[in-house]
C-alpha cells in the first residue's frame, strides 16, 4: 500500500493463493498502525465486498473502489489508479524485484521491496535538501 506520492505505507508479501479481499485485512491494519491519521484508501475492483468492508471498519478506514465507468469499453485512465502503477514501474527498475527473481521466503521479498523503496525515498530526500551554492 502506498500514499498519494507513491511512498510505502505497508509492505506485505503474501502467498499467491491468498485472494486480495482476504489479504486486505492485515495490509489495512499495518497501514493504519504506521499512519494513524489515514482515513481513506483507494483500491481496485477486487477490494469490494464484505471481507474488505469488515477489515476496513476494524482498522477505522474507508475504502473507495476505483473501477471502470458503467458501459466503458477500451482503455481509459482511472483516477488514483496510476499512483500504484507508477510505484510498480519504479520498482521495475530494480532487477531483484522486477519479477525475474523469485524468493523462497516471503520475508526476503518484503525486505527487498523495502530496500528498493528506501532507495527511492532517499533519492527524493536528497533532491529536496541539496541546494545550489551561492556565488
Amino acid at each position: 500500500m502506498v500514499d498519494t506520492e507513491g511512498l510505502p505505507l505497508a509492505v506485505q508479501v503474501q502467498s499467491a493463493s491468498v485472494q486480495d479481499p482476504v489479504g486486505a485485512g492485515p495490509v489495512l491494519t499495518e497501514a493504519k498502525a504506521r499512519a494513524p491519521d489515514l482515513q481513506l484508501v483507494w483500491g481496485d475492483g477486487r477490494y469490494q465486498g464484505p471481507l474488505v468492508a469488515q477489515a476496513a471498519a476494524a482498522a477505522g478506514l474507508r475504502v473507495e473502489v476505483v473501477s471502470k465507468l458503467p458501459g466503458q469499453k477500451g482503455f481509459a485512465v482511472l483516477p488514483r489508479r496510476w499512483v500504484i502503477e507508477r510505484t510498480f514501474a519504479w520498482l521495475g527498475k530494480y532487477r531483484r524485484v522486477a519479477g525475474r527473481d523469485y524468493e523462497t521466503n516471503p520475508r526476503n521479498s518484503e525486505a527487498w521491496l523495502k530496500i528498493c523503496l528506501s532507495n527511492l525515498m532517499l533519492r527524493r530526500l536528497a533532491k529536496r535538501t541539496i541546494s545550489k551554492p551561492n556565488n
